[in-house]
């Protein structure tokens, strides 16, 4: 069953996410290597990173947990004249890190296994500290290195990393740096624009191929059969979203 919405679709943004992150990763692979082969091949790099703060993602990302327990204030052995003990009246969960797995896909020549071009989907720890510095740090060594790198934002949510003045305030976007490139290609993306298909370039003088997004989303969309999990009569995850954005989304939903 595909799903309501024509482009991305913001219930995808919560606990789906780590399975939609990597599912997607997988069918831009299947869906790039027929275009690549014999002299290119698509390759998965999974790799886990640890949230370090994941009290932000609480009820989003993660599962919910009790954040606090209430206790009634008791008295215990409390001799005439002494200090009074009690028990503490609250209790508050200490958040430790959480292991992340991601997945990007790498384009490597296949004579000299060297990396062509990098293509990232973004994930929440990639768009705030200390992850966005790590993040920033690996795609300005993908620059200087002279390698492609296309970055898939999907998350409404955190600080974009290719983030510019004159980007314009959208839900979604799609980056192009091409090596050594002064400019970078951008497709910016409201929640109710088609996602786009965009050119994935490889070593000159080889054409670049294409990568459908709108496709690669609905495919996987359809084949983990997510509708199944979604419950469309809630709010998307965070942030909240403007008064236009709710109200495209409950005209898609009405209809749904």
């Amino acid at each position: 069953m595909p799903s309501p919405f024509p482009g991305m679709d913001p219930y995808l943004e919560g606990y789906l996410w780590p399975d939609v992150h990597n599912a997607l990763a997988n069918k831009i692979r299947q869906q790039l290597t027929p275009q690549l082969r014999p002299r290119y091949a698509a390759r998965l790099e999974v790799y886990v990173v640890e949230d370090n703060f994941p009290e932000s993602e609480v009820g989003i990302l993660y599962p919910d947990v009790e954040v606090m327990q209430l206790r009634q204030p008791k008295t215990t052995n409390i001799t005439p004249g002494t200090a009074t003990a009690l028990t503490p009246p609250l209790s508050l969960p200490i958040f430790q890190p959480v292991p992340v797995r991601l997945s990007n896909v790498q384009i490597r020549d296949t004579a000299q296994n060297i990396l062509v071009t990098s293509i990232e989907v973004l994930s929440p720890v990639n768009k705030r500290e200390p992850g966005l510095k790590k993040y920033s740090q690996k795609r300005r060594g993908l620059y200087e290195a002279g390698v492609h790198l296309v970055e898939i934002d999907f998350l409404r949510r955190g600080t974009r990393p290719f983030a510019h003045p004159q980007m314009p305030e959208v839900a979604y976007a799609v980056a192009l740096t091409r090596s050594h490139a002064n400019v970078m290609d951008v497709w910016p993306l409201k929640l109710p624009d088609l996602l786009p298909t965009i050119p994935i370039p490889l070593r000159s003088p080889d054409p670049d191929v294409v990568l459908n997004l709108s496709a690669a989303l609905n495919e996987i969309y359809d084949e983990a059969a997510y509708d199944l999990s979604i419950n469309y009569q809630e709010v998307p995850p965070p942030p909240v979203l403007s008064k236009e954005e709710r109200g495209w989304i409950e005209s898609v939903l009405g209809s749904y």
